[in-house]
């Protein structure tokens, strides 16, 4: 029977085949009909199945209804009489048809892809699970401060593998809190937070001992350098699950953190735990991670242990985690320097600094970073010079940028002396100087200074000359300080912080003050890096014309006697070095000479190096009070002068009236002035705020000339009659003063 199936199924084609096979459901109602006429045919059930099947629906049909009528003859007769259309029906049904209602029928009834029989396993897997979440909770132990103390004295006395493994599961569970996983199955659970400080605590003290107290490893020595690694202990296999569920456990507990104090004792005790995780491959890729999220984002604690710890795990697996570390690092330095204000600089300045020092691990990786690095700004300058559209200027003039290449001027001065990275200094300087020159307007002269001081670290530090001066003397030509500025200012501006000025900003009067500040102060710091060069006094030539003549067209005093105390200095380093000069008996080629010359000169010191020693630490105490400034303020706790209203003044009158009778009257004339003499006072206040923008010499002669003519001046200051007293001969004093203070800067000027 099986055989002669399935020759029939092979002669099928496939729609029939289809029809077949969804036609067998709709079959079993007529079952039983269909069994008792199989069974009156002597054993031929199958071929007629196949015929059945063969045919199409209408055609069964009809074979149904000639089964009934030698089934039931009654009921079928009784079908002849009253329904007719039911039995004489068209039985040409097309193909076409059944597949219709086949796919009526796919639309509805569909296959279940999974047997029903597959809902047992189903409930046996959550039976499973249901045990095991019994079990576990059964299971677990609550840990407590006597426990604690049980494994710290176990700890000191002998570190056992069952100990460790039961401190370790239950840091496990102690970090499992922190993080909110509720879920993970535990040996023991923490629902106090005293047991849970007292835990980590016992755990960042003592872990560390008792680990390689078992595993045996002998403590380094001081002058040793390289790192005892556990993996060649003999015990490490079989603590290895332990160690690393540990040492996951910080890693988690590190970036669950949040005080910064907490967060530095753990870093501390990771730090020593660094040899375990040069040994964990997966653990010191997830923990290095998180060392550089703290060396960017964390406090100042936090980021030097972070920085040590990574230094620490590069210098002894370059080949595996240097480059990835550098890479990671740099993105992270670029992310967090996009804003810059007096609290954000030092942490900036640390990034720059601490990076440098990871770059100098190996000149080779880093020669391709800065390779990749500087042609990326340079690609940035390129859009910028070409496109000159506010979007690209924008991705040259940012804090980002200016950072990353004081950064790479930072590296390159730091390993030099380098045959590897020695050629990207010429490149680095054309991108510094292109950056300049992109926009060169008033408005960005801070941006203007950043990058001259960038140059000048990298020119002094690579004994590299690089041509500075053009970009600070430029400023002096371009601006004008003889013009009175348009209003004043409360506080000065810090150009430490800023890239931009405002146009507000270009009108204030502490605009020019800074500004020459920091052209004083970039120049000497130049000067000072090659004060000791043989060819100092021709370098200094074009800045010693342009600072006389700036010195003529200045009329303001305290700009010029900055400068003037500049080009003093920098005469005196010309003429120290010309007669040293002379002294020489070699040629200027020869280069190792003029080498010793200069070395020996850096030695003894010249004026500028003596000068600049001084100056600069002058300097910084300034700025650490100009960044402390309120803060200082703020602690004074200054006495406030609180003025009465007129209404308290009278009720004061009404009270004393008895006592000052003689004096009250003249008192309010004084006082309470007429709408004529205010004017008049007005005027004097608005002389004073133009008055205010001299300089403090100035203000030093007028006073001088005010006290000699102060007795006569008085009464003028009562009443608006007073300036018609004064006499001819005092009017030409006032006169004598003022050309006194012109014939001073003409002699300053012959003097230079």
């Amino acid at each position: 029977m099986a055989g002669k199936n399935k020759r029939k199924l092979e002669d099928l084609s496939v729609d029939e085949f289809m029809l077949s096979g969804f036609d067998s459901d709709e079959e079993d109602d007529c079952e039983d009909e269909e069994s008792a006429q199989q069974k009156g045919k002597n054993k031929k059930p199958a071929p007629q199945e196949t015929s059945v099947k063969k045919k199409g629906k209408a055609s069964e049909h009809k074979d149904q209804l000639s089964a009934l009528k030698s089934k039931d003859p009654e009921f079928y007769k009784f079908l002849e009489q009253n329904d007719q259309k039911l039995l004489n029906f068209d039985d040409s049904d097309s193909d076409l048809e059944d597949e219709d209602g086949d796919e009526e029928e796919r639309m509805y009834h569909k296959l279940p892809s999974q047997l029903e029989e597959a809902d047992d396993d189903d409930e046996e897997e959550e039976s499973e699970k249901d045990a095991k979440q019994e079990k576990s909770s059964r299971q677990t132990t609550r840990v407590t401060e006597a426990m604690i103390e049980n494994w710290r004295t176990g700890l000191r006395k002998e570190p056992t593998p069952n100990l460790i493994r039961d401190i370790t599961q239950a840091f496990k569970a102690a970090v499992a809190t922190t993080k909110g996983e509720s879920d993970e199955l535990c040996r023991y659970t923490i629902s106090d937070s005293m047991v849970f400080n007292s835990l980590v605590l016992f755990c960042i003290k003592d872990m560390h001992v008792a680990l390689n107290k078992m595993l045996k490893l002998k403590a380094p020595d001081k002058d040793q350098k390289k790192l005892i690694l556990p993996s060649s202990s003999p015990r490490w296999q079989k603590n290895q699950i332990d160690i690393k569920m540990y040492a996951a456990g910080i890693v988690k507990l590190l970036s669950s953190l949040s005080q910064a104090t907490v967060i530095s004792a753990v870093l501390r005790h990771a730090n020593q735990m660094v040899p375990y995780y040069l040994c964990l491959p997966k653990q010191c890729r997830l923990f290095l991670k998180s060392l550089i999220k703290h060396w960017s984002t964390g406090e100042e604690t936090v980021r030097v242990l972070a920085f040590l710890a990574l230094n620490k795990i590069c210098r002894h697996k370059q080949e595996v985690h240097l480059n990835s570390v550098l890479k990671q690092m740099y993105i992270a330095y670029v992310q967090n320097c996009k804003f810059t204000s007096p609290t954000t600089l030092p942490m900036i300045n640390f990034m720059q600094r601490t990076l440098s020092e990871m770059y100098a691990l190996d000149t080779q990786v880093s020669y391709q970073h800065a390779f990749i690095y500087i042609r990326q700004l340079a690609i940035h300058l390129r859009n910028g010079m070409n496109l000159k559209k506010k979007e690209t200027f924008q991705s040259v003039y940012n804090w980002q940028y200016v950072h990353c290449l004081y950064l790479w001027c930072r590296v390159l001065s730091t390993i030099y002396p380098s045959e590897v990275l020695e050629p990207l200094i010429y490149p680095l300087c054309q991108v510094i100087s292109g950056c300049i020159k992109l926009v060169p307007i008033s408005r960005y002269y801070p941006l203007r200074l950043h990058c001259v001081r960038a140059m000048i670290l990298l020119s002094g530090n690579t004994k590299t000359f690089v041509p500075v001066l053009p970009y600070l003397l430029e400023i002096l030509q371009q601006e004008d300080f003889n013009k009175k500025p348009g209003r004043m200012s409360v506080k000065p501006i810090n150009f430490a912080v800023i890239l931009k000025l405002s146009k507000t900003n270009l009108q204030e009067k502490a605009y020019k003050d800074g500004l020459v500040e920091q052209l004083y102060d970039l120049i000497l710091e130049y000067f000072h890096t090659q004060a000791c060069a043989i060819g100092f006094p021709e370098l200094a030539l074009p800045t010693i014309v342009q600072l006389k003549a700036f010195l003529k067209e200045c009329k303001v005093a305290n700009y010029c006697k900055q400068m003037r105390q500049l080009l003093e200095k920098i005469q005196e380093n010309c003429s120290y070095i010309t007669a040293r000069r002379q002294k020489a008996a070699f040629g200027v080629a020869d280069v190792t000479a003029v080498e010793a010359w200069e070395k020996q000169a850096a030695e003894e010191g010249t004026p500028i190096t003596k000068y600049y020693s001084q100056w600069k630490k002058l300097r910084e105490k300034e700025i650490q009070l100009e960044i402390s400034g309120k803060e200082r303020m703020e602690d004074l706790n200054l006495p406030e002068i609180k003025r009465k209203k007129a209404g308290d003044k009278k009720e004061d009158k009404k009270e004393f009236k008895g006592l000052f009778d003689s004096d009250s009257d003249d008192n309010d004339d004084d006082l309470f002035q007429s709408k004529g003499e205010r004017g008049d006072s007005d005027e004097v206040d608005e002389g004073l705020e133009d008055l205010s923008d001299l300089s403090d010499e100035e203000a030093v002669d007028d006073s001088e000339e005010d006290d000699s003519d102060g007795d006569q001046k008085k009464p003028s200051s009562s009443k608006g009659k007073a300036p018609k007293k004064m006499l001819s001969t005092e009017l030409k004093e006032v006169a004598e003063g003022d050309e006194d203070m012109v014939e001073d800067l003409e002699l300053s000027d012959q003097e230079d």
